[in-house]
Parts: structure tokens; sequence; C-alpha cells
């Protein structure tokens, strides 16, 4: 991989920006170009690319040289400079699942963490656990790993460690999921997202039987009726509330930062205490403890050392309070991740000031009336939701429903819910409505600068303070 330079076309995506600190770690030659940087967005992201030895490019075909590998991220259209670029120079092109897939193929051990939600939670978990276990993980997350950020990595969504032992998260949006063929695969659930629920069962049913141990929740329906076509020595279920799981879940208590539960796996039993709250993630520490065990570390190791997993970025993140008022950054914007956020907050007092950005016009066209659904059944009579534009990278996709139809399918469903095109406003207007003991939360994703406008938001509530 040394020989030659590896360039990624939409370096600074979730997906792509540990991937290239990855490579760029192995010695080998990164470059790379990104939309946002040319648009002078999210800066320093980009600055900790550069402090890694990566050259950055402005994404119109410049960067690319011959004998180098192009690898794009799923935004990356054919028409783009450096696609048409790398085709005059005849340069190899990988999308990043196809080059991801190299890798975790490759090693000696490995786990994929596949499923609708809670794949960056329990691959951070994962990784966690071997890296407290001094086992030197790699790990790939789509996420920011609060464990492992330091002054000099902020976006520490990357572990680098031992090649053959490789952790990542893995995609089915785009189909992407039937390239991998890890030791260990591991299915959180399945829910309405990016595909039909038809094709998703198929997808996930061939991605667990491509490996050689199949860690599934045993408490999601659809995950559950999967399980029955795995072979019973590759199965390994979890869960709280299905007695045949291998390591089930036990006298489970939420409180309002964490949770404590007892874990029962044949003839032992460890506590576990959590420092991230809700019942979803209670149920993503049995995961990863159950492929951390598939990988051969110790039941009582694998549950101490998860206590100290702080979380991730932007994951019911608290940015910080003032004026009485709790700031909260979160990633969810399918009907899953909405309905676990909502009813994580609404177990602990205060109104919920919600600013819900959808994360694309598609998105609205295929399950808008599942999210209307989710974001009203979890509000409370008081709370209230501000809903901007959606997220518009460019494109000739159907815009029919807006963040208009949105509000007015969640006011119909009783809900308080308003149409606001500009972020701008919608920060005054949470502003001027919070007042001590409410919570805003700010949930989305494909959007960097949400997290931005958070900081913002909180900043000026301190001035205000």
């Amino acid at each position: 991989m040394t020989e030659s330079t590896i360039f990624f076309c939409g370096i600074g995506g979730s997906g792509m920006l540990p991937l290239a600190s990855i490579v760029r770690a192995t010695g080998a030659r990164v470059s790379g170009s990104d939309r946002s940087l040319d648009a002078g967005r999210v800066a320093n992201k980009f600055a900790y690319l550069r402090s890694l030895g990566i050259g950055l490019f402005p994404q119109d075909g410049s960067g690319l040289q011959p004998g180098m590998t192009l690898v794009t991220s799923a935004a990356v259209e054919e028409t783009v400079p450096d696609v048409v670029r790398a085709r005059e120079l005849g340069l190899e092109q990988l999308t990043r699942p196809q080059f991801l897939a190299q890798l975790l193929n490759a090693a000696h051990h490995s786990v994929a963490v596949g499923g609708t939600s809670g794949k960056s939670t329990v691959t951070g978990m994962i990784g966690w656990i071997l890296h407290a276990t001094h086992r030197q993980p790699t790990v790939m997350n789509g996420a920011v790993m609060k464990n492992f950020v330091t002054p000099s990595a902020p976006f520490a969504s990357a572990l680098v460690g031992d090649p053959e032992l490789f952790i990542s998260e893995v995609d089915e949006s785009d189909g992407s999921i039937a390239l991998y063929r890890p030791e260990v695969a591991v299915l959180t659930n399945i829910s309405l997202d990016h595909k039909e629920m038809g094709e998703l069962r198929s997808l996930f049913a061939a991605f667990l039987l491509r490996s050689r141990k199949a860690v599934i929740n045993l408490d999601d329906p659809e995950t559950r009726a999967i399980a029955d076509v795995v072979p019973a020595d590759q199965c390994i279920g979890y869960g709280f509330d299905s007695p045949g799981a291998t390591f089930l879940g036990r006298n489970l208590t939420l409180e309002p930062n964490g949770s404590t539960f007892t874990v029962i796996s044949g003839d032992e039993q460890q506590e576990v205490r959590l420092s991230v709250p809700g019942r979803h993630n209670a149920s993503n520490a049995l995961a990863a403890i159950a492929a951390a065990r598939a990988l051969g570390v110790p039941l009582a190791e694998a549950a101490q050392s998860i206590e100290r997993f702080e979380g991730l970025k932007r994951r019911l993140e608290t940015v910080g309070q003032a004026a009485g008022v709790t700031l909260i950054d979160d990633f969810a914007h399918n009907p899953d991740k909405i309905d676990a956020t909502l009813a994580t907050l609404r177990a602990q007092p205060g109104r919920l000031l919600i600013m819900f950005q959808p994360h694309g016009y598609g998105p609205l066209a295929k399950m808008g009336d599942e999210l209307a659904a989710s974001l009203a059944a979890g509000m409370a009579p008081d709370d209230r939701l501000y809903l901007p534009d959606p997220v518009y990278q460019g494109g000739t996709v159907e815009r029919t429903r807006g963040s208009d139809w949105l509000a007015e399918q969640v006011r119909a469903k009783g809900a308080k819910a308003e149409h606001i095109p500009e972020r701008a406003a919608i920060g005054e207007a949470l502003l001027a409505e919070a007042r001590e003991g409410d919570r805003i939360v700010i949930m989305g994703a494909r959007d960097d600068s949400l997290s931005e406008f958070a900081v913002d938001l909180i900043e000026r509530l301190l001035e205000r303070n």
C-alpha cells in the first residue's frame, strides 16, 4: 500500500476520514479533496487531516496524478472533476466500502457491525473493550469515540492498532454490506431506513451467513426472525426479553446518566454498569460484550471494562448547560433512532425544545409518515419541535415533501411543530423560548455544521446568563 498514493474524494465524510487516517498510519501516502473544504466549512476537520500528513486539494481534479488509487464516498457523482480526471488517467477506482472491505476481509480477526441503529455505538464499545483489555484493535467508526479523543486527535473516529484485529461498522444503505466477510458479524436491529424491508432482510441474512459467528439481537422481531436461518453453532443471541439468548440481560435499572444490569452467559454472570444512558445503550452493551467474548475476551474483563466507555460524539451528547438549560446534540435521523433518543430523554424531567433537521428530501419521501409518527409519539404536550428545511447538497432529488409537510403531519398527530426554513431563525426561537429546566435538543445527520450550531447556542446561552 506504500507504493502509491491513495486519493480520497470526499475525505471529510464520516466514513472517509477514519479510513484515510487508518491508511495513513500504515505509512501509505494519502491525499484527498472535499466539497466542504472548497466551501470553507468545518476548517478544524481539515486542519486535523493535514496534521496527519495528508495532502488536501480542491475537488477539481488537480490532486490526481498517474499511479494513484482513487477512493470515492457514496456522495461523489461520476461527473465530479476528480472522478473525470481519474478516468482520463486510467487510475484504479474503488468505492469507500470496496476499499474498507479489502482491509477487513484481510484481517485474521475481524468484527463487522451492521443494523439500522446502534452500529456506531456498538463498534465503539467493542473497540474500547479490546483496547482496555490490551488487545490493540484497529477500529473504523463513523462517529468520534470520546475515549480516544486527545488534543492532537479531536476527530477520533478511528483507532489505529493491529491490522490483524479489525473492527468496523458496515453500512447497508447502498447494498455494500454484501462485500464483507467478517469473523464475527453483529446485527443490532432492522427497521425502515434506506431500503425496503424485504431487501433489508435479504441483505442482513446474507451478511450473517458469510460470518463465522453471528451476534444477533433476539429482542428485535426482525433480527430474531433472521436468526432462525443461521446455523445453531454459528448463532450467538443476546437480549433482555429473550430467555434463549446466549447473552441474557437481567435486572436492568435505568439511571439519568447510565444503567446497571446483570449479564448471564451459561454458568457465568457479571454485573454491568454503563456510563451512557438509555435502554438502547444497554442492548448495545450486550452486543459488544457478546462480540468481545466471541473474540476470546473473558466475560468478566468485558463487563468490567465497558463501564469506562464514555460514548460517542453526537449520540445523546450533552454539549453544555447554561441559565438552567441543558443543550444536547444527537445524531437521530430515522424513526428507530428518534424513538430511542426521545424515550431516553422523556424518562428524565424537563421540557424538550427540539430542532430536527431532516437529512434529505429522499428520506422524507421514503419514510416521512414514520418520522412524523415517531416525533409526535416521543413528545410530551409541552414539548416543541422546530423544523428547518432538509439537508440539500444539490442534484435532482424529488422535493415534493419538505419540512413544511412534516410539521403539518406532526401537528395533525397532536404535537407542537413549526417549520422555520432558516436554521438561524430557529436558533433565535429556541433562545427566546428556553427557560430554566428545559433541554434543547439538536437532532439530525449528514451535516457536520449541526454540532457547530449546537456549540454556538450554548455560548449564546452562557452570554445571556
